[in-house]
């Protein structure tokens, strides 16, 4: 028997075109929208460290899923924080 003979691309000219398949994202949730009792503050670093790179550097809304007003809070409380010394302006440095 022979091998099926193979269109431009080594694709199968006898069979039929494959599907892609879908990938499905998860649609991302503000956190402080849909819990009103959180609160940013400049006061609570332990809250705004999740959304600062070990480098120091603010993660953006795409990643961390703020809305647009929550994540301009964010970085005011953020950028007030690294003012007043509760939140490191740059990472850890390793001096070798």
């Amino acid at each position: 028997m022979a091998a099926p003979s193979r269109g431009p691309k080594g694709t199968r000219r006898d069979s039929k075109p494959r599907r892609k398949r879908r990938i499905y994202h998860r649609r991302k949730v503000c956190r402080f929208c849909a819990d009103a009792s959180i609160v940013i503050s400049y006061k609570d670093p332990k809250s705004l460290r999740y959304f600062i790179t070990e480098r120091g550097k603010i993660i953006p809304r795409r990643l961390s899923g703020c809305c647009a007003k929550h994540q301009r809070t964010l970085t005011h409380a953020i950028k007030q924080a690294r003012t007043i010394a509760f939140l490191p302006y740059v990472g850890s440095v390793d001096l070798r």
